[in-house]
């Protein structure tokens, strides 16, 4: 068993030296030796079925796997039945763009407070997911992963043991566990060995060893601010800010764990998740 590691969008690197079409993008990838490509659709789903379906079989030839990040516009703990609607429609619309493509993941948002306890905002987005679950299953959508995001600002639904309860509702949901959110919203915290240990630990209590052992990450450092957590996606060069990825590498090494990490660094995804892998690989063959 092992990590697999991508990038979430295009790098600035592909874009200014490469190609500016994502078709191109997964042989790139494999070529420079990175494993997964994750799409975005965070604007809306807007890709047609004939570039979706030549992009997966692209990435199945080099062996690239595929994900999706659903519209940044779900909410799932917004209770307006329209705005469930709405999220009915964008998840499945995901769905359908990952079945074209070959994917198997589908990322989505938690959502905000809205001014409710976190508790409030919590149960409404269990119902929301049940929904969501329930309308995907009637489209033949069953058999895609969703997977809820921990957040990074303080006011947003997600901390982790919020994603982890939203996936206690389905056998077949995983969480993302953006490990740049959790230390962004908890102001520094979540960094360093013990905290990667109690994380997964968490993970492992309440999933199980072998489902926590695949989840789905993104993975990048981020400023933040005291008052409202996230503000901004950095660089793995750019000092000063975390988490580092070190301890979490060990940790993922140690226990024999396949998640697949993707880098959501600010233009140097490509770069920084090659340096992930690298820590990764070297720590493995030190065993």
């Amino acid at each position: 068993m092992s990590a697999r590691f991508g990038v979430a969008g295009n790098s600035d690197t592909f874009t200014n030296t490469v190609s500016k079409s994502s078709l191109d993008a997964p042989a790139w990838l494999s070529s420079i030796g990175l494993d997964h490509y994750e799409y975005q659709c965070g604007r809306g789903v807007r890709v047609k079925e004939e570039t979706a379906r030549q992009l997966g079989e692209t990435a199945r030839n080099v062996g690239i796997t595929l994900s999706i990040h659903a519209p940044y516009f779900i909410s799932l703990s917004n209770p307006d039945p329209e705005a469930l609607r709405k999220n009915i429609g964008y998840v499945a619309a995901s769905c359908q763009a990952a079945e074209w493509m070959g994917g198997s993941r589908i990322v989505i948002h938690s959502g905000a407070l809205m001014k409710r306890t976190r508790r409030e905002a919590l149960e409404i987005a269990k119902d929301s997911l049940k929904a969501i679950l329930n309308a995907c299953d009637e489209r033949g959508y069953g058999d895609v992963t969703l997977c809820p995001e921990t957040m990074g600002k303080i006011n947003q639904l997600g901390d982790l043991d919020e994603v982890l309860e939203l996936c206690s509702l389905d056998e077949r949901l995983l969480p993302c566990v953006d490990f740049g959110h959790l230390y962004a919203r908890t102001l520094g915290e979540l960094n360093g060995t013990e905290a990667c240990k109690a994380m997964l630990d968490k993970m492992a209590d309440a999933l199980g060893e072998e489902r926590a052992g695949r989840f789905h990450s993104h993975f990048s450092k981020i400023e933040f601010t005291l008052k409202g957590g996230e503000a901004r996606h950095l660089r793995f060069t750019d000092e000063g800010w975390g988490p580092e990825f070190e301890p979490l590498a060990e940790e993922i090494a140690r226990r024999n764990w396949s998640p697949i990490i993707v880098c959501e660094s600010a233009g140097t995804q490509s770069e920084d998740a090659l340096t992930m892998k690298q820590i990764y690989r070297s720590i493995r063959e030190g065993e």
